[in-house]
């Protein structure tokens, strides 16, 4: 028998050698004809998915738009920790969803994925709703309806925008306005989000008897694994220059995987060859909610009209991308397109990537710009001092030394407020400082202690006929945050409580005792509620701008009650935080031409037995992404607006890379991978392989 017999072409399907590890393809799910919305080819069925993803997507980025601000403020995390901690949750919330589509596509389906795994444990859930919902919603429309299905994701992402758009308005609203045991309101800034995910439940589970559900095609993701590992290692194990070549490396699976998964398995390694430089455009996207959000800390939200806090910001991006996905489908494509250009889905990706390192590169401008504005920094063997006189009369301030050097030219007036700092050098990292204090025909000299690159306060006050002098050690964080700093100095007799709408109240003690500091949100106090062991009473703190720090004096020589003299030191952000608004509007256009575009063109490259597969590798890039930037936070050194540039020059590089690779991809339609399956590829008989009728030896 001629073991190299010319092969012959059959019409049944090749089986495996071990029938056992590729479960048999189950017949495809009824072509039934779905009802449609107002007699148009849209299936109705996708009403319940795009409104389940609206709640579900509320739940998700409500919660994340608060996540920052929370370790920041609520658990004292340092900026570059919450920024780690911030980007590892995103990263294994698109993580998560290879194990979503694992499940999808072998054992339960997507329906049941999203009821049964996804809106009953969150943090898993995301995992399990990430890959399912997009290609489940595709999934409801007959091939023929490819244009519509094309729109469908456009709406979907409208979901997506619009849950992202409410919930980023709300949740800080909920966070900062509405008080818990005294405190900003994390509780129900969590709480309602959670409330959304139940809903979203609900809902998808309404549509349950229309839904067109696709029956699970076998572990897809162990065979895609299993396949390629075949491949290589027989490709490996027949090197031999007397064995044909074939014409794919895939095709060396041939003698083990029938030709359907082994075609289905090159257009997914194809595509997925593509996906290799996309994270870094999420890298950079998902800093909205970390680095961006740090940024307008250190920027005013006074728009004049409307106060916007910090994180509140991102709310732009979900408003942006309901006009510009109207906009670049009903307006710009069709223009580009008559203008003769073959606008394709990846070229629309690579001028996402451009605009999106535009975007950065105007926060790097935007963040020195802000810099620029700040109070300067004591440098090593340095510090500032302040002088504020308490006294009824002026006091001259020197500083004893190696020279005699005045700290201000002109004594100190009382209550005079400074209008900076003074800078000091320092001999070594900690030193004393002795002061001579001339007040009327009395000198007085005074020791204290100091460290470098720190800011301190010299108090004057009155003590009998003569005068003394105390250095507190003022806010070492210039830059508050977004918040608000104060401290009191009571001069009063007697010890006073604050009570600032937190939950326990300031204790001041009494005779020129120094608070320590409390943070609260900006805005107007006007009566904050005081108290005494003899009387209450209340003070008129006035404004308290965002990132300014405030000293309040409380005294009673007026004979109307004690009153709050003010003093800002640290002035307010002087940035009006609407100077991050192109930043957002390029960084939008770029999501709406990547990300809205790669969802449809993953879908459409996908075979049908691994569109959630290809989904979820989707997603995985966004967790690497992520990665990136929990590694840059980490262990870079950069200044902030260096960062901005490293990730824009870095995307500018993938971006080069992408657009060689996407000009060589020759897109493939659904039909070529079933068409292509019916082609020769080399087969066995046992375990021989059939090489054609050459006659040479394995």
């Amino acid at each position: 028998m001629n073991l190299f017999q010319k092969n012959e072409f059959k019409e049944t399907p090749f089986l495996p050698v071990s029938p056992e590890e590729v479960p048999p393809r189950p017949p495809s799910f009824p072509k039934k004809p779905s009802p449609k919305i107002c007699g148009s080819n849209y299936p109705l069925s996708i009403v319940f998915i795009v409104v389940n993803e609206f709640c579900e997507r509320f739940s998700y980025y409500g919660m994340k738009a608060v996540l920052t601000l929370y370790f920041l403020y609520f658990l004292h995390w340092s900026e570059d920790t919450s920024t780690s901690v911030y980007h590892a949750f995103s990263s294994l919330c698109y993580f998560t969803p290879i194990l979503g589509a694992a499940i999808a596509d072998s054992w339960l389906g997507k329906f049941k994925v999203l009821s049964m795994v996804g809106l009953s444990l969150i943090a898993l859930g995301t995992g399990g709703i990430k890959p399912c919902v997009a290609a489940f919603g595709g999934d409801q429309f007959e091939e023929k309806h490819a244009e519509e299905r094309t729109r469908y994701f456009s709406v979907f992402y409208l979901s997506i925008n619009a849950g992202s758009l409410i919930s980023t308005f709300v949740t800080p609203m909920l966070r900062g306005d509405v008080q818990c045991f005294g405190k900003d309101c994390y509780a129900l800034a969590f709480g309602v989000p959670g409330l959304l995910m139940v809903i979203a439940l609900v809902v998808f589970a309404m549509g349950s008897k229309i839904y067109r559900k696709p029956p699970p095609e076998g572990n897809i993701v162990t065979q895609v694994v299993r396949c390629i590992w075949f491949a290589i290692s027989n490709r490996l194990k027949n090197r031999s220059a007397d064995i044909p070549k074939r014409e794919h490396w895939l095709d060396w699976a041939a003698e083990k995987y029938p030709r359907q998964l082994i075609m289905d398995v090159k257009a997914l390694t194809r595509v997925l060859f593509l996906y290799i430089p996309l994270p870094m455009f999420w890298a950079l996207l998902d800093q909205q909610g970390s680095r961006w959000t740090l940024q307008a800390t250190r920027m005013n939200g006074n728009l004049g009209f409307f106060v916007l806090q910090p994180d509140q910001m991102q709310v732009l991006n979900p408003f942006l991308v309901l006009i510009f996905i109207p906009l670049f489908d009903l307006v710009i494509y069709p223009l580009v397109s008559k203008c003769g250009i073959n606008f394709t889905s990846l070229r629309k990706m690579a001028v996402g990537m451009i605009l999106a390192c535009l975007a950065f590169a105007v926060a790097a401008t935007v963040e020195i710009k802000i810099n620029e504005m700040a109070p300067p920094q004591p440098d090593s063997q340095e510090i500032f001092l302040q002088v504020l006189n308490l006294a009824d009369n002026e006091v001259k301030v020197t500083v004893l030394g190696d020279e005699n050097n005045s700290l201000l030219a002109e004594s100190v007036k009382s209550f005079q407020k400074m209008p900076h700092y003074s800078k000091l050098h320092l001999k070594t990292k900690s030193q004393n400082f002795h002061f001579q204090l001339k007040y009327h025909n009395l000198s007085v000299y005074t020791e204290h202690s100091v460290e470098e690159k720190k800011w301190y306060t010299l108090i004057i006050r009155e003590d009998g006929k003569s005068i003394s002098s105390m250095m507190v050690k003022d806010e070492e964080n210039k830059t508050t945050n977004g918040m608000t700093a104060m401290r009191f100095v009571n001069t009063l007799h007697e010890e006073l409580n604050i009570s600032l709408g937190t939950d326990t109240s300031l204790g001041v003690e009494e005779d020129y005792g120094v608070s320590a500091y409390r943070t609260v949100q900006r805005g107007e106090y006007s009566a904050v509620p005081c108290r005494t062991k003899n009387e209450d009473f209340s003070l008129n703190l006035g404004l308290l701008d965002f990132g300014a720090a405030y000293l309040f004096v409380i005294t009673n020589s007026t004979g109307q009650g004690p009153q709050a003299w003010k003093m800002e030191y640290i002035p307010a952000n002087k940035m009006s935080i609407a100077w991050q608004l192109p930043q957002y509007a390029l960084v939008t256009a770029g999501e709406v031409m990547f990300s809205v575009t790669g969802l449809e063109f993953s879908y459409s490259q996908a075979p049908s037995s691994m569109k959630s597969v290809l989904q979820a590798a989707w997603l995985l890039t966004v967790a690497v992404g992520n990665i990136i930037v929990l590694i840059v936070a980490q262990f870079s050194s950069l200044v902030q607006w260096a960062e901005f540039i490293l990730f824009s020059c870095l995307l500018l590089v993938v971006c080069l890379i992408f657009s060689i690779m996407g000009y060589y991809y020759v897109p493939i339609k659904l039909e070529d991978i079933q068409g292509s399956a019916d082609k020769q590829i080399p087969q066995i008989q046992g375990n021989m392989i059939n090489l054609e009728t050459k006659k040479t030896k394995l």
